[in-house]
């Protein structure tokens, strides 16, 4: 049996300039809890999969919908998991497919802080984020991904995994890993025999101001991970720049999850003051 489930979540704000998430879900993907720690103004939903894992023939599809002004703040409470379901599955071309869809009005702030995602060994998957900004709306978001579970003795040596983040019209990442490809895997010039990878971002409806995009940047670069020498033993190595005038990027590689996880806190701790205004308020989640 596959799960074909979706979510789809839609933010409001009332006269006092509170938000209010609502939300529908069919199939096992639901909002677990909806929580406000920072005050009426920003509504953080934590997202959950009861069934614990993606596998092949499984798609998730999340959908969120902001009105102007809206702050939404969506996080998990766990890892993503991605399997492969059996030979059977893999050769009749199944997938373990997570799709995510935000559309964001004028006005409003979205941060998309998910748990790490795992590839396991042998997977077929793909995964895409797909983010629309209009003219003064802004969101923080990051993807971590480890590859297997190295220290377990389950190391990435099989499978394929697609990855795909967008901001239709402004800025495109789309990469295929493969557990065979060692060049990719071990190469210098690919992840060095690292098997986590985490990327960040900072993304606006319209060009940042030169100072302000300047100053994330900065604040970004400050964080001791990127002072790290990009082909030292360090735990977490790093780097920050603005591809695009509506975006400022940090990409990073690591050999375990936790230290990656770690600067996207850092990062998202740096720029939600820098940028908003707003004091950097972790989600309970994130300490369980």
């Amino acid at each position: 049996m596959t799960w074909h489930a979706r979510l789809d979540l839609h933010y409001t704000t009332t006269p006092q300039g509170g938000t209010v998430g609502h939300d529908r879900h069919e199939g096992p993907l639901r909002v677990l809890k909806r929580l406000y720690p920072e005050g009426p103004a920003v509504c953080h939903h934590v997202l959950v999969h009861p069934p614990g894992g993606i596998l092949s023939g499984d798609r998730l599809e999340v959908h969120a919908r902001l009105d102007e002004g809206a702050h939404a703040l969506l996080t998990t409470p766990g890892a993503t998991r991605l399997y492969r379901r059996g030979e059977g599955a893999a050769d009749a071309g199944w997938r373990a497919e997570q799709a995510v869809q935000a559309a964001l009005a004028p006005g409003a702030r979205l941060e998309w802080l998910p748990m790490e995602t795992i590839a396991y060994r042998a997977c077929v998957a793909d995964t895409a984020l797909r983010f629309t900004l209009a003219p003064g709306a802004e969101m923080i978001g990051w993807d971590v991904l480890a590859l297997g579970l190295p220290a377990s003795d389950a190391p990435f040596g099989q499978g394929t995994l697609t990855q795909t983040v967008e901001l239709p019209g402004v800025w495109l990442e789309r990469g295929r890993l493969d557990g065979q490809d060692t060049a990719l895997l071990d190469g210098a010039l690919g992840l060095a025999g690292r098997r986590v990878m985490a990327l960040a971002w900072f993304a606006a409806g319209a060009p940042l101001a030169d100072a302000r995009r300047e100053a994330l940047l900065d604040a970004t670069r400050a964080l001791p991970a990127l002072q790290a020498a990009p082909l030292g033993d360090a735990p977490v190595v790093a780097a920050a720049t603005a591809p695009h005038p509506q975006v400022v990027v940090v990409r990073a590689l690591a050999q375990r999850v936790e230290p990656a996880m770690a600067l996207m806190q850092a990062v998202w701790s740096a720029w939600r003051p820098l940028a908003w205004g707003l004091p950097a308020h972790p989600p309970r989640v994130w300490r369980t």
